[in-house]
């Protein structure tokens, strides 16, 4: 294919952005606005959704490559996807127009600005999927800082500047010693192509120090134990597109990237560090669960569930198996779908009642039956009920672990069970039991576009649960591959 599809991918909501943004104000302004934004995301999914369509599952080798010279003698612009990476192209693409749809209800000032940081956004996001050189990687993967550090401190709650900085902060400084390494690996081979250095490989000598350096960055915004602080405040204080942007793609950056690179660069260290990863996994998944089981605000009850969940992905990458990894992406997404859906689904309640409060609420399947239906479906796909797409890559992932180290994997389980106590907490307190307030008996149920919006999870959600082959078809391959090249790699070093 000669269309350059993934720097279109990465380019149209950035002009979609530009043209937003120096479009004249009008009396109809917002509504223009909002049916432009939702045209271009729109249209970039179902671009999407064609890179997809025209992808070759049973070819391991990166496809759609693009490689051009940019800084002259140092830096390519080189971008190509295989079956580990397209999967996140298309998540990101599906969930922006629904954040575009979203904001009815949610932003109620300069609504043009808030659009221009979701679309600048997507292209940043899309941007580190499909990156194959170290430093356009880099560029992209901070780049994502400033639009969402926008989102949280212009339109966020009452701390919003508080928690803007806090997670501005946390995720820079965690990726300066990255950025250090990225210049290291340079000086190291004279390049920084990522798929060159696969085949070459990195010098053993220096692989722990490198592999420190980039675990820095993708442990703050995975997050893992215990950099995660930042992660409850940012997705309290940042609007309803914020926090699913931040929840649905901003923390698989850092899950990708650990596969990609951490272990993809260095499988010695990789294997030197797999104890470290398995202790931070598991005090992610059984801490932050018990954390979670506090919580009287549901959204920050949600973001303490992120933390335990990405644990899981954490544990299956250094697996280093075909299940542990398979699993680990089919977490990523499904908890991409699910968390999307449970932070718009609070935003639903906050819209009506303006409170995130969990004892604010009770009894509401009396007055909001449709709502108390798809909201079940999202908490039943947060378990990992079977017939859900959470339940897939928990089993992938659990299987992997049980091959590799019972104890540790038993331990995760058990993290499965807190999960079920906190979700199914939260559901039966929301929804069940009796309707108190009077306040409440005025809220109205789901409207045709909150309908449209939740729909729109629930079938992937259940329809991935059921048929899970068109993910795991797609990353086959690709893993397979991945993972003799990292044992070729492995006994190449240790016999140097």
């Amino acid at each position: 294919m000669n269309f350059p599809i993934l720097s279109s991918l990465i380019l149209f909501p950035i002009l979609g952005a530009l043209f937003i943004f120096f479009s004249k104000s009008k009396s109809n302004q917002n509504l223009t606005t909002k049916y432009l934004a939702l045209f271009v995301s729109s249209a970039n999914f179902i671009l999407s959704i064609y890179l997809w369509y025209s992808f070759d599952p049973l070819i391991s080798e990166f496809q759609f490559l693009e490689d051009r010279s940019w800084i002259k003698g140092f830096v390519n612009y080189k971008v190509g996807v295989d079956g580990i990476s397209i999967l996140f192209i298309v998540l990101t693409a599906f969930i922006t127009p629904l954040c575009v749809i979203s904001v009815n209800n949610t932003i109620k000032n300069r609504l043009k600005d808030f659009l221009v940081a979701i679309l600048v956004m997507e292209s940043l996001m899309i941007g580190v999927f499909c990156s194959l050189d170290l430093v356009v990687f880099y560029l992209f993967f901070e780049g994502g800082l400033i639009p969402m550090f926008l989102i949280i401190g212009i339109w966020g709650g009452e701390r919003r500047v508080y928690s803007a900085f806090k997670f501005f902060l946390f995720t820079l400084l965690g990726s300066v010693l990255m950025l250090v390494a990225i210049i290291s690996i340079y000086w190291m081979t004279g390049t920084t192509d990522v798929t060159y250095l696969y085949s070459i490989g990195i010098d053993p000598k220096y692989q722990n120090l490198l592999w420190l350096a980039f675990f820095s960055s993708f442990a703050v915004k995975t997050p893992m134990w215990p950099f995660h602080t930042w992660l409850p405040d940012a997705h309290v204080e940042a609007p309803t597109a914020g926090s699913v942007l931040l929840a649905a793609i901003l923390l698989k950056m850092a899950g990708y990237g650990f596969i990609r690179f951490s272990v993809g660069l260095f499988p010695l260290a990789s294997e030197y560090f797999v104890p470290l990863i398995y202790i931070l996994s598991l005090v992610a998944i059984i801490y932050t669960s018990l954390v979670a089981l506090m919580q009287e605000d549901m959204k920050k009850l949600i973001a303490y569930s992120s933390v335990a969940h990405m644990g899981f992905v954490t544990l299956g990458i250094f697996t280093f198996t075909q299940q542990g990894i398979e699993g680990s992406i089919f977490q990523m997404i499904s908890h991409g779908l699910v968390s999307a859906a449970l932070f718009l689904s609070v935003g639903v309640l906050y819209d009506r009642a303006h409170s995130r409060l969990i004892k604010d609420y009770g009894g509401m399947v009396s007055i909001m039956p449709k709502y108390a239906i798809v909201l079940m479906v999202f908490t039943l796909g947060a378990v990992g009920l079977p017939g859900t797409s959470g339940f897939v890559g928990e089993f992938l992932i659990l299987m992997a672990a049980f091959k590799k180290n019972f104890l540790v994997a038993t331990i995760a389980s058990i993290g499965v069970i807190l999960c079920a106590a906190y979700m199914l907490w939260l559901y039966k307190r929301v929804i069940f039991g009796v309707l108190l307030k009077t306040e409440l008996k005025t809220l109205t149920d789901i409207n045709k576009t909150e309908i449209f919006i939740l729909t729109s999870l629930v079938l992937p959600i259940v329809v991935f649960g059921f048929y899970p082959e068109p993910i795991l078809n797609t990353t086959e391959v690709s893993i397979r591959n991945f993972i003799e090249a990292y044992n070729i790699n492995i006994n190449l070093m240790v016999n140097k």
